[in-house]
């Protein structure tokens, strides 16, 4: 059917998130539903320890639109969006984290977004729900990225986006920690796909903590920021402008939107 709206992945990358998971799940059926979309969801369970495993089971038996892919080990979250990335069989992908702090019906909002010229919606935080040094951090991280990266979209740290299938097959996307936001968002901007900032809510984590804040995970990410720059700007490895060679303008917002 020539006018059929495009077909929707709902996708959520989940580790130790069984408190949450399935009240995402639920809102992603109502969103999928609502669409009036051919949509499926997706959750890769990147090696679970509680179980999440057993409810995403029980789940797939209410959920027929619900599809799991399984890591049998923790192997990090950039290696989470990764599989959910190749596993996406559907025209848009929209993803957001399986810890809750987003709010997937949101999502309803997103989606007349994403119109002719438009090829990823990208999430920023109205304000960030989290303890304050996650939020002085958070900040100085944003600035370090935008300086190192020059970035042009407002928050690439929220996780909260909804992309073209056919964008994400023109990247090619290597890392398995935190640093794929970076990297995701990077690649789609030199590659030349157009975006549009909007924003999006934040709530406190309901369950679980952050695996981030330890040293170890502080080093390696600095490790793998400092890899992915000498990729962007010194080997230049990866596609530049072929999305839109025509045209070099990006699309910008078009509504009023609360600023944080």
């Amino acid at each position: 059917m020539a006018n059929a709206l495009p077909s929707l992945t709902i996708f959520f990358p989940c580790f130790n998130d069984a408190a949450t998971i399935g009240s995402l799940v639920a809102g992603a059926h109502v969103v999928g539903r609502e669409s009036g979309r051919d949509f499926e969801i997706l959750v890769v369970d990147d090696g679970s320890k509680d179980n999440s495993a057993a409810i995403l089971e029980a789940l797939r038996e209410r959920y027929p639109e619900l599809n799991v892919v399984y890591h049998l080990q923790n192997r990090g979250y950039g290696a989470a969006l990764r599989s959910g990335f190749s596993n996406a069989s559907k025209d848009l992908v929209f993803y957001t984290d399986g810890d809750g702090q987003y709010d997937v019906l949101e999502l309803k909002k997103f989606l007349p977004v994403l119109q002719e010229g438009v090829d990823v919606v990208n999430g920023y935080k109205i304000s960030r729900s989290d303890p304050f040094h996650r939020v002085v951090v958070g900040k100085i991280y944003l600035v370090l990225m935008r300086v190192l990266f020059r970035f042009h979209v407002r928050d690439v740290d929220c996780d909260f986006r909804l992309i073209r299938r056919e964008s994400l097959g023109a990247i090619s996307l290597k890392h398995s920690s935190g640093v794929i936001c970076l990297e995701l968002v990077k690649k789609l901007e030199l590659a030349g796909f157009r975006f549009v900032d909007f924003p999006v809510h934040h709530y406190h984590r309901v369950a679980g903590r952050s695996q981030f804040f330890n040293f170890r995970r502080l080093f390696a990410t600095g490790v793998n920021i400092l890899k992915l720059w000498w990729e962007i700007h010194v080997t230049r490895d990866t596609p530049r402008n072929v999305a839109h060679p025509s045209s070099d303008v990006r699309v910008e917002e078009s509504w009023e939107s609360p600023r944080p």
